[in-house]
């Protein structure tokens, strides 16, 4: 697939999902647009909070990060963790905290 390609499927999903979505309801639940630019407008008059349900229980984000490892070394984790009976991620965490730990105890030794 070619790269205009991707981006007219990229393009097309928000537009068939927004379609999909208003076909079924015909308005927004809040706004009672029937169209994205009526949508837009209002949201830009108005701010969330006057609309936010302060009983609604608050969303809960995990955050995440990908950080690159050399083949090499990850397949040494792989292997380490394997043996420990433990994810990857797990041992990873546990030996940068550990790490971590190490590098800010030598530091307050310095300091002193």
């Amino acid at each position: 697939m070619e790269r205009n390609e991707n981006k007219k499927i990229i393009d097309f999903f928000p537009l068939f999902f927004y379609s999909k979505f208003m076909i079924k309801r015909k308005l927004s639940s809040i706004s009672k647009a029937d169209s994205l630019e009526k949508m837009g407008e209002f949201w830009n008059a108005r701010d969330f909070t006057d609309y936010d349900a302060p009983d609604a229980p608050d969303v809960k984000f995990h955050v995440s990060c990908t950080v690159p490892i050399e083949e090499g070394l990850l397949s040494l984790v792989e292997t380490q963790a394997k043996l420990r009976g433990v994810k990857v991620e797990t041992l990873a965490n546990l030996w940068l905290q550990q790490k971590l730990a190490e590098q800010v105890h030598i530091v307050i030794k310095k300091k002193k």
